[in-house]
């Protein structure tokens, strides 16, 4: 049997990207086509979609040392962090969240995509076995991808089915990484239990630490603080700076060595444009305000299970939030599309979660709590979902 000879379609010009058309036909097939929308500085909806959990987004200390910092070191930080791009706002800021959340180092990205990419792929190879959650966010899949290590995606929050696949494995390094808080149904890891894994097969762990930054832990330094992981010399943690801080960016936390590794090593560090000194210097504003005002992680896990209770108490299938992230489930994947758009219309914007953005299969409203909902807030919320809802929404 004759092997095929090379394809040459000698396609002109304006079809040589005919295929993109096709492709999108399936999408709109599949009810999959995603759409931007241009908000407006200020609009009078109540976002419940947004991961500003702490409120400080707009926080006049906040924007404040924003503007300030671009007046002082300009819009963009005109190079790569090794080349021109590291400021004092930088180092400080990489100083005050090492010394928040209990590490030795930090190491501030341009975002917590870039700072997942750089952690997991610095830290894995050839050599190594990466032993992933299977519901672990994109940043970190696409980390496995370039990571060139072999890869076990194992059972949901389940350390036995990680167990057996570092028992199993056939490389010498091993490394087990995960969320904190999952991103689509909001339940937490069990931490404590898949760090006692590591250490029995002599793994490291990376952690995700994005949804429990700043609502979880003492005075908000996180999961992985609150599991009394922090400072450990085998685990590594990733924060985004986008969403408990109100910023821009992400970081990794962990121990020296590590993050001097890192900053040799981790091309979406070594190659990228620094972090804006503008959003450094909002996400170091937004860190003071959180240690000066510790309640405020209180107030966004309040406020979620607050949310969380009174939905369920209308009949909806949701599950008691671990964080901030609240998941209502919808009967399909078009109900919970106009579900979301109807929630919108009457003045409440949430997220529409369906596959494949969701692991599980299951397609869903997800609510996002913030420390400054009122109860007000909540009563509204509630009253326009169940206003809202499909048939077959509720149980």
């Amino acid at each position: 049997m004759t092997s095929p000879g090379p394809v040459s379609q000698n396609l002109p010009p304006d079809q040589v990207f005919d295929w993109l058309d096709v492709e999108a036909e399936k999408r709109t097939e599949a009810g999959l086509v995603r759409k931007l929308r241009i908000r407006q500085a200020q609009e009078a909806e109540l976002d419940l979609a947004g991961n500003d959990y702490l409120g400080l987004a707009r926080d006049k200390r906040v924007a404040g040392a924003a503007a300030a910092a671009a007046l002082r070191w300009g819009a963009g930080s005109t190079g790569s962090r090794l080349v021109t791009g590291t400021t004092e706002v930088h180092a400080e800021l990489e100083h005050e969240l090492a010394r928040f959340c209990g590490a030795q180092a930090a190491l501030v990205f341009s975002s917590g995509f870039t700072a997942n990419l750089g952690a997991v792929t610095a830290l894995s190879g050839a050599d190594s076995a990466i032993v992933t959650d299977k519901y672990i966010h994109a940043s970190l899949i696409e980390g496995c991808r370039l990571s060139r290590s072999d890869i076990a995606a194992v059972a949901h929050s389940e350390p036995s089915a990680v167990k057996h696949a570092l028992a199993t494995r056939r490389k010498p390094r091993a490394l087990v990484v995960t969320d904190s808080v999952f991103s689509v149904d909001g339940d937490i890891a069990p931490l404590e239990e898949l760090a006692g894994v590591c250490r029995e097969h002599g793994a490291s762990l990376l952690v995700d630490d994005a949804h429990g930054f700043g609502v979880l832990g003492e005075g908000g330094r996180g999961a992985v603080h609150a599991a009394g992981l922090s400072g450990a010399p085998d685990v590594v943690t990733t924060i985004t700076l986008s969403k408990s801080l109100g910023a821009q960016g992400g970081a990794v936390l962990g121990p020296r060595r590590v993050i001097k590794h890192l900053v040799d090593t981790a091309r979406s560090f070594i190659f990228d444009t620094a972090l804006a000194p503008a959003s450094a210097a909002a996400a170091l504003a937004a860190l003071s305000a959180l240690k000066a005002e510790p309640e405020l992680a209180t107030k966004v896990t309040e406020a979620a299970g607050n949310l969380a209770m009174q939905l369920k108490a209308a009949g909806f299938r949701v599950g008691l939030p671990d964080a901030a992230v609240i998941s209502v489930q919808a009967p399909s994947p078009e109900s919970a599309v106009g579900w979301a758009a109807a929630c919108a219309d009457q003045g409440v914007r949430v997220g529409c979660f369906r596959p494949p953005s969701v692991p599980d299969g299951i397609s869903r409203l997800r609510l996002t709590a913030r420390a400054d909902l009122t109860e007000a807030d909540v009563d509204r919320a509630v009253a326009v979902i169940t206003a809202a809802a499909p048939p077959g929404a509720t149980s």
